[in-house]
């Protein structure tokens, strides 16, 4: 398997100035995220505080970032990160039914706004996980419970109804859903997951679920989530001025790291997250 210099999480501002100041020192970059970039960027209806460019929509300002990474033949890897487990001098990156492996790791995730079940974060690992079609082997002819924040997870879900003995799902979106028969679409708001050793139930609105495991498929999960480890005060990963989680070799940049959400400031954090990194795997050759 091919290891990268630099794993980029993040396709906002930050994250794609470490990616383009990564590039720009020749280090074998991968970036995750969407071709889209940033969701918040393009509803901004005015930028006037981003040195160089003013009076643009957030619409024109997401276009000169594209012809940027396009000028510079950075691609961008449409791939959900699950996971990241730091392995010493690598971080190995789960995605799917995949794994890619990077010397050093910069997070530029935004803000997560999508606050975790009561329970989650106590039984992730002992029956809750956030990638279904990497654990459904475990919960063969079991009961297996899916949290669906997307149309992306039907997917996930008919493919553990392959395996499982039952499926519950559980949509917080609405619309139609393209699920297999045989899966019970449920339409309550779940509180909590319950369970000591390992999860047993999901408790909803007005009724409760018996269960093996619980697979919450989001469109994003908070950083500690996804980095077991990692140092989060007041929901934002804790750094230094160089951009330095108290994980070595794991950087931050942007909205994830506090305060105030804002695009230059953001890009700068971004490029010293690259710098800090390129500086990193420097000292390890």
């Amino acid at each position: 398997m091919d290891r990268y210099d630099v794993a980029i999480i993040g396709t906002g501002a930050a994250g794609l100035s470490a990616a383009i100041n990564s590039k720009v020192r020749n280090k074998n970059i991968i970036l995750f995220g969407t071709k889209e970039l940033s969701y918040k960027l393009a509803k901004a209806p005015k930028i006037n505080n981003y040195l160089g460019f003013y009076n643009l929509t957030g619409s024109e300002l997401k276009d000169e970032f594209k012809k940027h990474l396009e000028s510079m033949d950075i691609t961008i890897t449409e791939e959900k990160v699950n996971n990241v487990y730091a392995m010493g001098d690598y971080f190995a990156l789960m995605v799917n039914d995949k794994m890619y492996e990077a010397s050093a790791l910069i997070l530029a995730t935004g803000v997560e706004y999508t606050k975790p079940l009561a329970g989650e974060e106590k039984l992730l690992g002992k029956g809750v996980g956030y990638c279904a079609t990497c654990d459904a082997p475990l919960y063969k002819n079991k009961i297996v419970t899916i949290i669906g924040y997307n149309k992306d997870a039907e997917e996930e879900a008919n493919y553990v109804n392959e395996l499982a003995s039952k499926v519950y799902y559980i949509p917080m979106y609405k619309g139609e859903y393209k699920v297999q028969d045989g899966i019970e679409v449920i339409n309550k708001k779940p509180i909590e997951i319950v369970g000591e050793a390992k999860v047993e139930k999901v408790i909803l609105e007005d009724c409760e679920l018996v269960t093996d495991g619980v697979f919450v498929l989001k469109d994003s999960i908070s950083p500690s989530q996804l980095v077991p480890g990692l140092e989060v005060k007041e929901g934002h990963i804790s750094v230094d001025r160089l951009m330095k989680t108290n994980i070595e070799g794991c950087f931050a940049a942007g909205d994830c790291v506090g305060k105030p959400y804002q695009y230059i400031k953001a890009a700068g954090e971004g490029q010293i997250a690259a710098l800090t990194a390129v500086s990193y795997l420097d000292s390890k050759k």
